[in-house]
């Protein structure tokens, strides 16, 4: 009786290694994002003593026409250590209040080349269209032990702060052994397939992730565009908005997400 337990057991270790042995790693494919703002909470923050007169019924106006959350859509092509990030064009333009707030739309398709460390950022400002050449973003991480499913995908969460100051959540799957992310999120064990910035009211999450190989013709940055650097758009970005008070803030930082 000894002998069969101890086979049996035997047998169940041999059984698990196996299926460790064959788990399943998604090295090259596309990944449909959904991007979420809350419109109402967005606007709502803008609103101060020199604006309210008029910003105010603006917003209660969306109200009555609109939803509370904006939802917009991109995809992420990736493979060969390369990503591309391309909002879908189909989605509607913002709707009358603040419509061409980079908050409440998509300006932004990345090129990441994860091995050199560098990323192209196509980015539409107003009528401008600039192409943002530099380094990867350094966003310092702090893994959790929290899970959750993501499209089919087990990811673990990571705490972290982007852009000095903006706090971020975000949640990775080591089964996509790709460091890269929506937009211009990256540097984790894994796929980024989930992000929320609590305090600006966005969030994306993965929608369905498709396996498939992905050509390098595919994976190429985007030539379009004034070329300039990161330091240098927001140096553009703040001389041209630091008369618009609280607006011009969240212009600012939508732009630069």
């Amino acid at each position: 009786m000894k002998k069969k337990f101890i086979l049996f057991v035997v047998l169940l270790g041999m059984a698990a290694s196996s299926r460790g042995q064959h788990a399943h790693f998604a090295i090259s494919g596309t990944i449909e994002f959904e991007r979420k703002t809350n419109a109402y909470a967005l606007i709502e923050k803008a609103i101060n003593k020199d604006n309210e007169a008029w910003l105010r019924p603006a917003l209660d106006y969306y109200k009555k026409i609109n939803p509370q959350f904006k939802v917009l859509t991109a995809k992420l092509a990736f493979g060969d250590d390369k990503t591309l990030y391309t909002p879908n064009d189909a989605d509607p333009p913002a709707n009358t209040v603040m419509n061409d707030s980079p908050m409440l739309n998509q300006f932004n398709t990345i090129f990441t080349d994860l091995a050199a460390q560098s990323a192209v950022d196509q980015k539409k400002v107003f009528e401008q269209t600039y192409l943002v050449k530099d380094s990867l973003r350094k966003i310092k991480w702090k893994i959790t032990d929290e899970t959750r499913d993501i499209a089919g995908y087990t990811c673990r969460r990571a705490n972290g702060i982007y852009l000095d100051s903006v706090y971020v959540v975000a949640f990775y799957t080591t089964r996509i052994p790709v460091p890269g992310g929506p937009e211009s999120f990256s540097g984790l064990p894994g796929m980024i397939l989930g992000v929320a910035l609590p305090h600006e009211n966005i969030t994306w999450f993965a929608k369905k992730v498709t396996e498939t190989y992905t050509s390098a013709n595919t994976l190429t940055a985007p030539k379009k565009g004034k070329a300039t650097t990161e330091k240098d758009l927001l140096h553009i970005l703040t001389t041209a908005s630091e008369n618009w008070g609280r607006v011009g803030k969240l212009y600012v930082k939508g732009f630069m997400l």
